[in-house]
C-alpha cells in the first residue's frame, strides 16, 4: 500500500462517502444562479432536509457557503479563488494568451475563453481586437447555455446525466438536435438573442478527453463572418488542446 506522500493513489482505498455527499451540495448550488432554500436543495439532492442542513453547516464552517437573512443559502467567493487556481493548474492561464492573440490578429475579431460555471458559461480570458466596432463582453460575464456559442459547446459535451439534472432544475438548454450537430461539427454559432453581435465557438479538451472550455470569436453582426473565421478558430482550439495534452 502506498504511503500518504506517494504520488500514486493507494489501491483499495475507498473515497469517503460523507465527503462526496457534502461536495454534491456544492455542485447543486453551483448549477443555479440564485440562492437556494433548504427545501429546494433537499429536493434537488433527493435527501432529507436535516441531512442536507448538516452538510450546509459543514460548508458554512469551512467558508464555502453562507446563509442570508431570508434563510436561503449561497456560495461564497471562496469558490472563485479555487476557480482561478484551477485555471492556472490546467494551463488555461497566461500560456494560452499568445495563441488567442494570434487568433485575433488573423481574424480581427475578439477572442474569449469560457468555462462551465453553474447555469451557464463564464468568460475567464479575453483578448480584444483593435477594431473600432467591438463586442463588449468582459471577463467574468455569464453566457447562457441555449443562446451563446460557448454555452452550446459546453452543454453539448456535458455528461448526459448532468445536463438532464440542469434541465430539470429549470435551466434553458439547446435542443437535442442542436447539441448533436455541435458535437458532430465541433463548432457552434450563437443564437438570435445576442442583439447586435454574433459569435462562434469551438471546444477545448484536456488530456482525459473532457471538454473544459470553449474558445470563441465575437464581433458586430454587420461585420462578423462565422464561416470565414471558422478554420482559424478551430485550429487555435486544437492547438490549445494539444498544449493541455502535453503535445506542444
Amino acid at each position: 500500500m502506498n504511503s500518504p506522500n506517494s504520488s500514486e493513489p493507494a489501491k483499495g482505498v475507498r473515497p469517503l462517502s460523507s465527503v462526496l455527499k457534502t461536495l454534491a451540495v456544492l455542485d447543486a448550488m453551483a448549477e443555479m444562479r440564485k440562492s437556494l432554500r433548504l427545501v429546494e436543495l433537499a429536493r434537488m439532492l433527493g435527501a432529507e432536509r436535516a441531512t442536507v442542513y448538516q452538510r450546509l453547516v459543514t460548508l458554512i464552517e469551512a467558508g464555502w457557503v453562507e446563509q442570508l437573512e431570508d434563510g436561503s443559502f449561497r456560495l461564497t467567493m471562496h469558490a472563485a479563488r479555487l476557480t482561478n487556481a484551477a485555471l492556472e493548474q490546467a494551463n488555461l492561464g497566461v500560456r494560452i494568451v499568445p495563441l488567442m492573440q494570434q487568433l485575433v490578429d488573423a481574424t480581427s475579431e475578439t477572442a474569449s475563453l469560457a468555462v462551465l460555471d453553474g447555469p451557464g458559461a463564464r468568460i475567464v480570458q479575453r483578448v480584444e481586437s483593435e477594431g473600432i466596432l467591438r463586442a463588449e463582453l468582459k471577463v467574468g460575464a455569464m453566457l447562457s447555455f441555449d443562446n451563446s456559442a460557448s454555452g452550446q459547446i459546453l452543454a453539448a459535451y456535458l455528461p448526459p446525466d448532468r445536463l438532464q439534472r440542469m434541465i430539470d432544475s429549470g435551466i434553458a438548454a439547446p435542443a437535442p438536435e442542436l447539441l448533436e450537430r455541435v458535437r458532430r461539427d465541433g463548432y457552434a454559432v450563437s443564437g438570435p438573442r445576442l442583439e447586435g453581435i454574433l459569435a462562434s465557438a469551438a471546444p477545448v479538451f484536456e488530456a482525459s478527453g473532457r471538454c473544459i472550455a470553449a474558445l470563441s470569436l465575437v464581433g458586430p453582426k454587420p461585420r462578423f463572418d462565422a464561416e470565414k473565421t471558422r478554420p482559424a478558430l478551430c485550429e487555435t482550439a486544437a492547438k490549445i488542446t494539444q498544449m493541455l495534452r502535453g503535445q506542444s
